[in-house]
């Protein structure tokens, strides 16, 4: 079988298996990373949502052989030094889960969005998170906790630029 060589929340990493392998078997079984959910299989629920060079890729369709080379970021990789990223924070203090199944794939959509747009406008919000399905309903609090992660980040990001121009 063929090697595959990629990033893994910043740690280089390869595999010997099947071109076709989907990349959600990859980080679950062989590489023991479980927080990105198996939901659908299909590529319809959004559930297995990852970062592949930091845009937003569905880890159950996507062929192993479709990363050799790139960066992939899971849940377990957005924290930082001990310390909630601001998605995951802003899920956190919102209560925007229940199960918390659908949530790594929201919380990964949510930040790929607010490095694109630091402000999003409500219907940006809405069109990142389309298709991403939330068994419980919870989508009135993700909305908030979404909007709160972009008023944490911007702030956060504002202490950073003030602190590097002392």
């Amino acid at each position: 079988m063929p090697v595959f060589r990629f990033t893994v929340n910043g740690e280089p990493r390869q595999v010997d298996t099947a071109a076709a392998r989907p990349l959600l078997e990859v980080l679950r079984e062989d590489l023991n990373l479980t927080g990105t959910k198996y939901g659908c299989g299909e590529g319809q629920c959004r559930a297995c949502t990852v970062l592949l060079d930091g845009a937003p890729a569905l880890a159950c369709i996507t062929p192993v052989r479709a990363v050799e080379g790139r960066r992939i970021t899971t849940i377990e990789g957005l924290a930082r030094d001990g310390a909630l990223h601001p998605v995951q924070r802003a899920f956190v203090e919102e209560g925007a889960m229940q199960c918390g199944y659908c949530t790594p794939g929201m919380v990964l959509r949510t930040a790929a969005l607010l490095e694109r747009a630091p402000s999003p406008a409500r219907a940006q919000i809405l069109d990142a998170l389309n298709g991403s399905l939330c068994r419980c309903c919870g989508y009135p609090r993700i909305v908030a906790a979404v909007e709160f992660a972009a008023r944490l980040q911007r702030s956060m990001t504002a202490k950073e630029e003030v602190h590097a121009a002392e």
